[in-house]
């Protein structure tokens, strides 16, 4: 744009002040340091193995949305009852997404609510416990080594790690150490003892389903809220390929950027009923702890993405891309198994495995750095009877990124060769190479991990690629 003014559907404008004359040029023309690091990172997605089950891939159009002009906008409080003017589109982005978080579920808008507010899935569990119980009252989560989350009560020895556990009382519940799958007749037990005023169910890192009848028992003998964290699986639950925890829970809460395929922000889900019986003040003490108590003003830009990425969720494909997520993990766990690996829970019902690697006397962190070096994005995971997250067991592996790259079966067979090449690649270079820092070197010197590499990315690069066109990216930049 000139400093000198312009001419625009034959209107004269104004010309621009010095001072704001950087407000339209491109990302390359204002800062060619960030935009060179945003083309790495494009071409990064393009060519590895996303397994990193909490990633996926979102859509152009919710990336649109996200980085629209919605994002200059304030608008603190609820849709027709703000704290500042000019709210009157902002209103109309925030009602259809609620409408379509209820419609994505199939629920009934006279029973369940929904705050769509949330930056993420964590502000959106600590503004679900602000509303539902006080500070020091008790609260049991799935312990994070069993696969939990650090928002369900964390805490260690030492430290109080998590402010579900600085703020409340909090006692973990566990897996069975020998199968791996969830005790609840020992979480009955601890719960008829602890008497909870929060249950809390759902994971990070748990490959299985829940059973919300028996979970929905032991918090009314407790008279505790029953609160679903589906952040994982909430693109399964929408599509019916989850058992359905609306049908127990008294508030559910779930991240948007997940098996959800948006951008990152969380949504709160809440009970209603007429005034006077339970659950009836739900909705005011929800929408309270939000704002103000947790939060300033909404992400308005986010809260449109969130709204496209739910349209996408309710139309009839959508089933299929979850049954295709269910079923590549199906796939690469039977081929891991086949090359002798430990899974916990012996296989996997929704859209993660954890890949046990103390029995090859293998860190999940030599793990990750091997498979960095390769290509191949997971993360290190602890593995039920892990003593430390910083040197885990094992692994943990999602499918949600590349089947939204259209992988299969059989190219999820492909990617467990991969990971099996990338494992004894790194029994062999531990062998001289036991410290992390060591073992890292000796990744970058090493010529078999070179060539593995080179492997996977003709392979990565040989599937489309969601969101952008990796054709277009900047030639002129190195991307290594």
């Amino acid at each position: 744009m000139s400093t000198n003014g312009h001419v625009s559907n034959g209107k004269a404008t104004k010309a621009v002040d010095p001072w704001n004359t950087r407000l339209n040029t491109s990302l390359k023309e204002d800062d060619p340091e960030i935009y060179e690091l945003v083309q790495k990172e494009m071409y990064r997605q393009y060519s590895c193995l996303e397994l990193i089950a909490s990633e996926n891939f979102t859509s152009r159009a919710v990336m649109e949305a996200n980085g629209s002009a919605l994002t200059n906008k304030y608008s603190e409080g609820l849709p027709g009852a703000r704290y500042y003017g000019g709210n009157e589109f902002i209103d109309q982005v925030e009602e259809v997404c609620r409408a379509r978080a209820l419609q994505a579920f199939g629920l009934d808008s006279s029973k369940w609510g929904v705050n769509v507010q949330s930056y993420s899935g964590s502000t959106a569990n600590f503004s679900a416990y602000t509303a539902l119980i006080q500070p020091h009252d008790r609260l049991m989560g799935l312990d994070l080594s069993c696969g939990g989350h650090l928002t369900h009560g964390f805490y260690t020895p030492k430290k109080k790690v998590s402010s579900s556990a600085i703020y409340f009382e909090s006692f973990p519940y566990k897996v069975d150490m020998k199968t791996g799958l969830l005790d609840y007749d020992k979480l009955e037990e601890n719960a008829r003892v602890f008497r909870p005023k929060l249950l809390i169910c759902g994971a990070s890192a748990y490959p299985r389903d829940w059973d919300y009848a028996r979970l929905r028992k032991i918090a009314d003998e407790s008279g505790a809220y029953l609160l679903m964290d589906m952040a994982h699986i909430s693109g399964l639950v929408a599509a019916q390929e989850q058992n359905n925890p609306f049908d127990y829970c008294d508030v559910v809460t779930t991240t948007t950027h997940k098996t959800l395929r948006g951008p990152r922000a969380g949504l709160i889900f809440f009970r209603r009923a007429p005034k006077g019986e339970k659950h009836s003040d739900l909705e005011d003490r929800i929408n309270q702890a939000v704002f103000p108590g947790n939060q300033g003003g909404p992400h308005n830009n986010t809260i449109a993405a969130v709204a496209v990425s739910l349209r996408q969720v309710a139309d009839p494909s959508w089933r299929e891309y979850a049954k295709q997520v269910r079923a590549n993990v199906r796939a690469l766990a039977e081929n891991l198994k086949k090359h002798g690996y430990k899974i916990v829970t012996d296989g996997s019902e929704n859209h993660l495995i954890l890949l046990d690697l103390r029995p090859l006397n293998l860190t999940g962190s030599k793990m990750e750095k091997i498979c960095d070096f390769a290509n191949i994005t997971l993360n290190k995971n602890t593995v039920h009877g892990d003593q430390s997250a910083l040197t885990p067991g094992g692994v943990r592996i999602g499918a949600p990124a590349l089947t939204s790259r259209s992988f299969k079966e059989a190219d999820f067979e492909q990617v467990g060769e991969f990971l099996h090449r990338a494992v004894q690649l790194a029994l062999e270079l531990q062998k001289n190479a036991k410290l992390i820092k060591d073992f890292v070197v000796a990744c970058e010197k090493s010529q078999e991990l070179a060539q593995l590499r080179k492997e996977v990315e003709a392979f990565a690069t040989s599937f489309p690629m969601p969101g952008f066109d990796p054709s277009a990216l900047d030639a002129s930049i190195s991307h290594h």
